[in-house]
């Protein structure tokens, strides 16, 4: 049986949360749950359109599809997504360059499927550690990957924030997929870079090992951020996918 907790929260900085996030443990169509979150972009109510725009499109979606394999539910779900944004965009003068990222998983079993656009991440914590599943669309990523720059440099680059994909900003969307194999101790954080460009792994890592359950983990992890500056908004979603299990 799964446990889960989402939170968000606008910073301190910023006055509009364009974070948006769902989480359903109950089945969405053929899906046996689905986890979003996504980061809008854009000025004025742009970004905040978008972001809640493509979940509740993927979630559409979902329910919708007569597919059976969570990949490709998934794939579909945010192709649609991204379709309905860049359309929208298209036609509207107060919604051009909008655009979001997204993070969407599905647990079935022992097994973990994953889709990604943008520099919101999904990390697995356990026993081994913790790992990030997702590869952030940004420059910086792509500087890391060419060893232009080096992981602690790239915490602190002026660009860091510069992402390389989103879902709506063009006709056409390519999307990461992952499937994961997971443990009995394995947990599931999703989140927005408000909390990643906040804290690094290992300083997450060390709040989930502290908290007693995933409400306080969750909750922990948002105020450590804000108490780092808060310079964006912060979403987690917390997913104890095995638990109960023996």
């Amino acid at each position: 049986m799964l446990k889960t907790f989402s939170i968000t929260d606008t910073g301190r900085r910023r006055k509009v949360n364009q974070d948006y996030v769902y989480s359903s443990e109950r089945p969405v169509g053929n899906l046996p749950n689905l986890f979003l979150v996504a980061d809008g972009m854009g000025g004025h109510n742009a970004g905040d359109y978008a972001s809640r725009a493509a979940v509740r499109t993927i979630v559409e979606s979902a329910s919708a599809s007569p597919l059976t394999d969570p990949v490709r539910i998934l794939q579909e779900a945010i192709q649609a997504a991204n379709t309905l944004i860049y359309e929208r965009a298209d036609g509207s003068a107060e919604l051009q360059g909008m655009g979001t990222t997204v993070v969407a998983a599905c647990c079935q079993g022992e097994r973990l499927y994953v889709a990604n656009v943008g520099d919101s991440r999904l990390y697995v914590a356990g026993s081994q550690g913790i790992r990030q599943i997702t590869r952030d669309h940004s420059w910086v990523e792509e500087m890391i990957v060419r060893g232009g720059i080096g992981r602690a440099e790239a915490r602190n680059h002026p660009d860091k924030n510069i992402i390389t994909r989103a879902v709506g900003t063009e006709d056409v969307v390519k999307v990461d997929l992952f499937e994961v194999d997971l443990e009995k101790e394995d947990e599931i954080l999703m989140c927005t870079d408000g909390l990643t460009n906040m804290l690094d792994d290992e300083e997450i890592r060390m709040i989930l090992d502290g908290a007693r359950d995933i409400v306080e983990k969750a909750q922990e992890l948002v105020r450590a951020a804000n108490e780092r500056g808060g310079r964006d908004n912060i979403s987690v979603i917390l997913i104890d996918p095995l638990s109960g299990r023996i």
